[in-house]
């Protein structure tokens, strides 16, 4: 396996520096956080500064149990400054300090110390960085491994590496097993021993059954409408299980705090407002939502629908799903993307082998009246063309292998 280098988050790291802000690293466990602080932007601050001058804490290790006392951690930090040169504090799992937040905020008012943290839990961090870093808190939010990134450290060709990627995610270490059985294995374990054991410790969830079955429904439904009300009446219909909305709401946002599932809301496209329910949840890793099912429903158009959602995030666009009202009838559009008064729509469709096909993914595109641009995502290697509606088509294989892919 190929030596990951993640240029494209290193880069953002690399920006920050100077901005006078802390810069808080989230994402998924196992989706290389630790990596790039501790190891890949480690290794860049060295080619131009002191060892002395980079300090680097990891508080999920025995020997720094005291410093989960933020003063006793303030303490210790301040001992390692000996000159006004920048020094740069690098901290991995900051969560696990139980007040990282004024701890992390008492830097701010040093000069010459640049702060770098990781953390694994979004409601944790994310809200924290708004508020109570007073403005002054910075998120670079990782993604697992990109189709580019996966491809290359593989070393298959895109055929070979998207079928092993639709199937078992994008988490690095997935990269390092020889065969299937043990790629299985290691998402199986680390969902039901990180995850689950996580979300429920954190939560304070007793009733880890009901959890469990909610969890199995989602994996389930990647790509389809639904809401706590919807999930309620599945769960007396076909779990015959008696579980409240709220209670549903409240397991959802567990999950998300623990970056597992992603909403995505619906935007009335022509009203130009949302639409509070339904919505759809999207994985951040598909290799975690196969594992959950036992890689029994491997729906080759949800995942790409999945695929496609994630790469959209990670390119910075903020994506919503739409509807669009024509004649009374509704169109759904899959993404609407927006990047500041850039807008995109997008329809994902695996196969579109027939003109019913084509009419049914074009209808929704060709009703929206604006000027931004209008893609259809294909399963196959097609390059950009644009059709006589305006509309272009691209074979995924050319949008995830190309950052520029939507600039066309």
């Amino acid at each position: 396996m190929k030596e990951i280098e993640r240029d494209f988050y290193l880069n953002q790291l690399i920006k920050k520096d100077g901005n006078d802000r802390i810069k808080v690293i989230t994402g998924i466990k196992g989706c290389g956080k630790s990596y790039l602080l501790s190891k890949i932007f480690y290794n860049y601050l060295l080619k131009n500064n002191d060892k002395d001058h980079i300090i680097f804490i990891p508080l999920d290790i025995k020997q720094n149990e005291p410093l989960l006392d933020g003063n006793k951690f303030i303490e210790y930090v301040n001992s390692l400054i000996k000159d006004n040169k920048k020094y740069y504090l690098l901290v991995d799992e900051i969560q696990k300090m139980p007040d990282f937040v004024p701890v992390l905020n008492t830097f701010l008012y040093e000069n010459n110390i640049e702060v770098y943290v990781t953390g694994s839990n979004a409601k944790l961090l994310s809200k924290d960085i708004v508020t109570e870093f007073r403005g002054r808190g910075d998120e670079i939010h990782v993604y697992p491994l990109s189709f580019k990134e996966y491809m290359f450290a593989c070393d298959k060709d895109q055929y070979e590496a998207y079928e092993d990627y639709s199937i078992y995610g994008g988490l690095p270490y997935i990269l390092s097993f020889d065969n299937d059985i043990e790629r299985s294995k290691y998402l199986k374990d680390l969902f039901e021993e990180t995850y689950i054991r996580d979300i429920v410790e954190r939560n304070n969830i007793t009733n880890i059954e009901e959890l469990n079955e909610l969890l199995d429904i989602i994996s389930s439904q990647i790509g389809s409408l639904t809401n706590p009300y919807k999930l309620q009446n599945t769960f007396k219909s076909e779990k015959n299980i008696t579980l409240s909305d709220k209670t549903i709401s409240k397991y959802l946002s567990c999950l998300e705090d623990a970056f597992l599932i992603t909403k995505a809301q619906k935007y009335d496209i022509k009203g130009k407002k949302y639409i509070n329910s339904p919505y759809k949840y999207y994985f951040e890793d598909l290799g975690l939502r196969n594992a959950r099912l036992n890689f029994r429903q491997i729906d080759k158009g949800h995942i790409m629908e999945n695929i496609v959602y994630n790469e959209l995030l990670r390119r910075g666009y903020n994506v919503d799903i739409g509807l669009i009202e024509v004649n009374k009838n509704n169109y759904e559009v899959d993404f609407i993307c927006n990047e500041g008064n850039n807008k995109l729509y997008i329809q994902v469709a695996y196969e579109m082998n027939n003109l019913e096909k084509e009419k049914q993914e074009r209808n929704s595109l060709i009703n929206i009246k604006d000027s931004f641009k209008k893609f259809i995502i294909l399963g196959d290697v097609s390059k950009p063309r644009m059709d006589e509606f305006g509309i272009i088509n691209m074979g995924i294989y050319y949008f995830l292998l190309n950052e520029d892919s939507l600039d066309f």
